[in-house]
C-alpha cells in the first residue's frame, strides 16, 4: 500500500495549479534580454548617433580636405653674433626674454674701440695737412714756372739784341776789309773793328745758350707743377682714405651694442659677463613671434594644394583652439632631396618609398595662444582643397535621421518580442 501512495505521489507532483504557471510566467518576463529593454534602445540610438557624426564628419573632411601630423611651427631665427671683439661688459637680458628691436642685448667694453676711434682721427687731421701743404707746393711750382717763362722770354729777346749786334759788328767788319784793301783806314782801325765783330759775335752765342737753359728750366718747372699736382691728388686720396678708416672706426665703437634686429624671444643664450667673444662667435638666438607652420605632406597630397588656399590649424599645447592660415607656398623638391645625407636611388634593391613635400602655411593673425609659442612644437593642419564644404549641420542632420531610423526599428523590435 505505501508503494502505490509513492507511485501515487510521483504520479501528482509535475501537476501545477493555473497560479503557479502564472507566477512562474512574470519571473521569465522580468529577466527580459538587456538589448529588448527601452532604456538600452534610447541610449543605444543616441550613442549610435554620436558615432554616425563623428564618422560621417571625418568622412566629409576626408573628401574637401589634406591633413597631416607631421607638421611643426616654425620660424625665420636670428643668430646673433658680435661683429666686434671683445670683452663683454654686460649682458642685460636673460634666457627667454621677450626683446623688441634696438633693445640692448650684450654690451662690449668700448675703450680699445675708442683709442682706435681717435687714432683715426688724427690720421685723418695729418692727412689734411698733408694736402694742405702738397697745395702750397703746387702754387709755387706754378709760380716758378712764370717766374721761368719770363726769365726765358727775356733772355730769347737778349739773344736776339746779340745777334742784330753780331750781325751788325760783321757787316761793319766787311766794309773794314774793303776799306783796308783801299788802304783808306788804318791797321788800327781794321783790328778794332775785327775785334768788335768777335766780340759780339760770341754775346750772341752765350745769349742764345742762355735762353735755351732758360726754356730747359721752364720745362723743369711745369715737371715740378706736374709732380706737385700729382702728390696733391694723391694726399688727397689718403685723407679720404682716413675719413673712410674713421667712418669705419665709429661704426666699430657703435657695435660695442649688440642690439636686436626684431621682436623676438632669446633663446640659446650663451654669454655672460666678463667673457672674450671673437668675431662672428653665436652668442644667443632669437625667436621671432611671426611663426608659420611647415607640414611635411606626402606627395600624393599635394596633388591638390595650392598657394592661397585655407586652413584650419591645431597646436597640440593649444587644446580646444583652432587658427586660421592659408597656403604659402610650396617645396620645389622633397624635404629627402635635401637633406644632409640625400638618397642615391641608383643601386639594385630599390624600394619606392612615399616622399613629404614640405608646405609653408601662414597665420592669418597674430597667435595669441596666452603662453610662448615656439619653432618646434607639433601642430595639425588642414587644408582645405575643393571648393564645396559639406556644413556641419547637414551632417548632424544625416546622421539624426539615420539613427532615428535604427532607433525606431529597435524600438518596434523590442516591443513586438515583449508582446
Amino acid at each position: 500500500m505505501e508503494q502505490a501512495q509513492k507511485e501515487n505521489g510521483e504520479a501528482l507532483s509535475p501537476a501545477r495549479s493555473p497560479s503557479d504557471g502564472a507566477r512562474v510566467g512574470a519571473g521569465a518576463e522580468g529577466k527580459a534580454s538587456f538589448w529588448r529593454r527601452r532604456p538600452v534602445v534610447v541610449v543605444g540610438t543616441l550613442v549610435l548617433f554620436g558615432l554616425l557624426f563623428l564618422g560621417l564628419r571625418y568622412l566629409a573632411e576626408a573628401f574637401t580636405h589634406e591633413s597631416t601630423d607631421d607638421a611643426f611651427l616654425d620660424a625665420n631665427i636670428i643668430s646673433i653674433a658680435p661683429t666686434v671683439p671683445g670683452q663683454v661688459k654686460k649682458v642685460p637680458v636673460k634666457s627667454n626674454q621677450m626683446v623688441k628691436a634696438g633693445d640692448v642685448l650684450v654690451e662690449i667694453d668700448p675703450r680699445d674701440l675708442a683709442v682706435q676711434l681717435d687714432q683715426k682721427r688724427a690720421a685723418v687731421e695729418s692727412a689734411r695737412a698733408n694736402v694742405a701743404l702738397f697745395k702750397a707746393v703746387a702754387e709755387l711750382s706754378r709760380t716758378q714756372v712764370a717766374s721761368a717763362e719770363a726769365t726765358a722770354k727775356q733772355s730769347a729777346a737778349e739773344a736776339d739784341a746779340s745777334q742784330a749786334t753780331a750781325e751788325k759788328a760783321k757787316a761793319d767788319l766787311k766794309r773794314a776789309e774793303e776799306l783796308i784793301q783801299n788802304h783808306t783806314i788804318s791797321a788800327q782801325e781794321f783790328d778794332s773793328a775785327k775785334a768788335v765783330a768777335t766780340a759780339t759775335e760770341a754775346s750772341y752765342h752765350a745769349a742764345r745758350e742762355k735762353a735755351a737753359s732758360n726754356r730747359a728750366k721752364v720745362a723743369e718747372a711745369q715737371a715740378q707743377v706736374e709732380a706737385a699736382q700729382k702728390a696733391f691728388e694723391r694726399g688727397e686720396a689718403q685723407a679720404r682714405q682716413a675719413e673712410w678708416d674713421t667712418q669705419a672706426a665709429e661704426l666699430n665703437l657703435s657695435y660695442a651694442r649688440v642690439t636686436a634686429p626684431a621682436d623676438g624671444y632669446v633663446t640659446k643664450k650663451a654669454v655672460e659677463n666678463g667673457d672674450y667673444i671673437q668675431l662672428g662667435q653665436k652668442l644667443m638666438a632669437l625667436v621671432p613671434s611671426d611663426l608659420y607652420v611647415t607640414a611635411n605632406y606626402k606627395e600624393i597630397q599635394v596633388e591638390h594644394i595650392r598657394p592661397g588656399q585655407p586652413v584650419s590649424i591645431t597646436v597640440d599645447s593649444v587644446e580646444g583652439k583652432v587658427f586660421k592660415g592659408h597656403v604659402d607656398s610650396i617645396m620645389a623638391g622633397s624635404g629627402a632631396r635635401f637633406s644632409l645625407l640625400p638618397p642615391e636611388n641608383a643601386v639594385g634593391n630599390y624600394v619606392k618609398v612615399v616622399q613629404r613635400i614640405p608646405v609653408k602655411i601662414l597665420f592669418d593673425e597674430p597667435l595669441e595662444a596666452g603662453h610662448v609659442l615656439g619653432p618646434g612644437m607639433s601642430v595639425v593642419p588642414s587644408v582645405k582643397v575643393k571648393g564645396y564644404e559639406v556644413s556641419e549641420a547637414v551632417v548632424v542632420a544625416v546622421a539624426a535621421v539615420a539613427a532615428l531610423v535604427v532607433g525606431v526599428l529597435w524600438w518596434r523590435a523590442a516591443g513586438k518580442r515583449d508582446a
